[in-house]
């Protein structure tokens, strides 16, 4: 059972990874072809705050890692949809 829930994050973490770099490249893209906007710009930097406050609030809860971890995909995965990446 723990094996298992290691294996779980680590999946989770990996699909994070991928996702997290598919709506980096699409900003930057969009940036370097002169299609950012000051209020992507703007979102790219509230979202992280946002999500560290997040996540401190859930390990200090009794939350686990692989509950941050799921919360940040749910966001990453929002950002994949609103893109088109």
């Amino acid at each position: 059972m723990m094996f298992l829930s290691w294996v779980t994050l680590a999946t989770d973490a990996i699909m994070l990874t991928i996702e997290s770099q598919s709506v980096i490249w699409a900003r930057l893209s969009q940036m370097a072809l002169g299609r950012g906007s000051p209020a992507e710009s703007l979102l790219m930097v509230t979202e992280k705050v946002n999500a560290f406050a997040e996540a401190t609030a859930t390990i200090a809860a009794g939350g686990t890692a692989h509950h941050v971890v799921k919360g940040y995909r749910q966001k990453v995965r929002a950002n994949v949809q609103r893109l088109g990446c």
